[in-house]
């Protein structure tokens, strides 16, 4: 893939809307995601990856993609690759997602727009306007009505 300049500003935008989501994949241990990539049974990441995202996100709107990869050896640390797709409104994202013990990267392979704007900036801020629609917020409990007194 050609790398094109807004290519980054959209990584940005894309790991900063499954930072919480990211958070959620890490509470599985690694052994297990080792285990179901390696063993090809990529529907127990789906269903992973499908319940850790449906507490941020509207559903269908995140999903696991073709697969994943795991990387372990006897130098360095072990690194889990997955294929994600994002589907908010208007938009489809495609993008691999590295997590490591310390980190996580997000790297962007392609990007579909419904009826794309000329100007790629615009069709940044229509990538970060979806995400943000597509996202479950948490609402604040208020309190209670309390009868009037009389």
């Amino acid at each position: 893939m050609i790398r094109q300049q807004h290519s980054s500003d959209r990584e940005v935008v894309v790991a900063g809307a499954i930072r919480e989501f990211v958070s959620e994949l890490r509470l599985v241990d690694i052994a297990d995601y080792i285990a179901f990539i390696r063993m090809e049974r990529f529907g127990n990441i789906s269903d992973i990856v499908d319940s850790a995202a449906e507490l941020y996100f509207m559903p269908g709107t995140l999903r696991l993609g073709h697969g994943g990869e795991a990387h372990v050896e006897w130098t360095g640390e072990p690194r889990i690759v997955l294929d994600l797709e994002l589907h908010p409104l208007g938009v489809v994202v495609y993008f691999t997602l590295t997590m490591t013990a310390h980190h996580a990267a997000v790297d962007v392979n392609y990007i579909s727009f419904d009826n794309p704007d000329q100007d790629p900036e615009t069709n940044t801020r229509r990538l970060e306007d979806a995400l943000m629609t597509a996202r479950i917020r948490k609402t604040v409990a208020q309190e209670p009505l309390r009868p009037a007194a009389r």
